[in-house]
């Protein structure tokens, strides 16, 4: 029996506990003992009694203390099942008195954090398992209620978050998402700010004003807005008037994202387009018809099939071969290397679209002549503005796996998570696997 207790004890793998006794358990609480040729059920429980061995120590500092201030009740922490049988680690801690501290608390447990019920261990899989799998799934996987595996992920992630080198916020990307008729919200957007250079969410609140922005503002300190060299957001005026209306942040250049900028040209291709087939003549009609896709396909992306197609189509309307040519002019000034380069070729297009006569493109060229620095200022600091609308796609994908969430802190930390990509590096790797676990003994993780 000692050899069997010693073995146990190795599985469990915490220095400074050993085990004092173990036995199995039937699903509703009732103990029992194996006997010879018994074999276990598989929803019997195992439940391994723990006892201290070494001095205990404080749960806020870290130190050794010598004196229990008083003898607690036996607890339970469900931990990782064992060979398909739910196991559950049975012990009474104490809580002890820090001299550092001043304090009384329970002491420090190498396997679970305070207030907790389940084992880091428990948690991290549950949280790498929530990655892929609805949170349904996962508590039905573990035998626990979802609101569990919710709260275990929870900690679990902040684990993983505390244990991340802080880096200086030097680029910023302002961008809105529409919720939809997902549920009764605040609003029916929310504003996601996040740090470009790395691709990860930093804040979500709800709405799209210049309030919601600046409500994220206020948890910036100077120094912060300080680092801040550059903003970045699609042409919603809300955000560009909150950031220039802090003086903290005067230094700092305000760009916009260039999949707007051409999402609002191709708005204006698309209104030219039924404009002109409003008029056009059935031979006209017959060779648009079911070409809107194509007429709005960058030439790049075009196979010389399509691109021939495209000729055809454009050979029976000047106006609209001319309003295509001033667009796939426009991406190419968005990709320009410096900034005169980018002056240069966006005024040649704002010369181009100056026309009264064709109202569509004189509305892109309004639009263009207004927010004519913040997109030149793309030239000088090349920001990756395409990290913000990869948000997007990873937000969809979470919100359709969990069936919509109510808590944006949640979906915060999960979509930082799923965006960091933690596996780049061998440190990395490292905490991704252990979800950042804090090991107060040798063998706690």
């Amino acid at each position: 029996m000692g050899r069997l207790k010693q073995f146990i004890g190795q599985v469990l793998g915490f220095d400074g506990f050993r085990v004092k006794a173990w036995y199995w358990e039937k699903p509703s609480g009732v103990q029992f003992q194996r006997v010879s040729r018994f074999v276990v059920p598989t929803d019997a429980r195992l439940v391994v009694a723990v006892e201290r061995v070494w001095m205990g120590h404080c749960v806020g500092c870290g130190r050794r203390c010598r004196k229990v201030h008083e003898r607690t009740k036996k607890r339970r922490w469900q931990d990782l099942p064992w060979s398909e049988h739910p196991v559950a680690i049975e012990y009474a801690p104490d809580r002890l008195f820090c001299r550092h501290c001043q304090q009384a608390r329970v002491e420090m447990l190498p396997w679970a954090d305070p207030y907790q019920r389940e084992t880091r261990r428990l948690q991290q899989h549950m949280a790498l398992d929530a990655q892929s799998m609805p949170t349904s799934h996962v508590a039905v996987r573990y035998g626990l209620h979802w609101h569990t595996v919710r709260r275990a992920e929870r900690e679990a992630l902040q684990r993983w978050l505390n244990t991340r080198p802080k880096t200086a916020l030097e680029m910023v990307g302002l961008d809105e998402k529409y919720l939809g008729r997902r549920g009764r919200f605040a609003s029916r957007y929310v504003t996601i700010v996040s740090n470009l250079q790395t691709g990860e969410p930093l804040w979500i609140g709800y709405g799209r004003s210049e309030a919601t922005v600046e409500q994220w503002l206020l948890t910036l300190s100077e120094s912060d807005k300080a680092a801040i060299k550059l903003f970045a957001s699609d042409m919603h005026q809300a955000f560009f008037n909150a950031v220039k209306s802090d003086q903290a942040l005067a230094h700092a250049v305000f760009t916009h994202d260039p999949f707007h900028i051409i999402k609002r040209a191709n708005a204006a291709l698309d209104e030219l387009r039924r404009e002109t087939f409003f008029r056009a003549g059935a031979e006209m009609r017959a060779l648009g018809r079911g070409k809107r896709w194509l007429y709005l396909r960058a030439w790049e992306n075009c196979s010389p099939q399509q691109q021939a197609d495209l000729k055809r189509f454009l050979a029976g309307n000047d106006k609209l071969a001319r309003a295509r040519q001033v667009v796939d002019e426009l991406r190419g000034v968005l990709g320009a290397p410096d900034r005169l380069t980018m002056s240069i070729g966006l005024n040649h297009v704002l010369t181009r679209t100056a026309r009264r006569g064709n109202v569509p493109m004189r509305k892109l060229h309004d639009s263009l002549s207004d927010h004519y620095l913040e997109i030149v200022a793309l030239g000088e600091l090349h920001p990756p503005t395409g990290r913000i609308e990869a948000l997007n796609n990873n937000w969809e994908t979470l919100v359709r796996q969990a069936r919509g969430y109510r808590n944006l802190q949640d979906l915060l930390l999960k979509l930082r998570f799923q965006t960091v990509n933690p596996i780049a590096s061998v440190d990395g790797l490292g905490r991704f696997l252990a979800l950042g676990l804090p090991t107060p003994y040798a063998k706690a993780a």
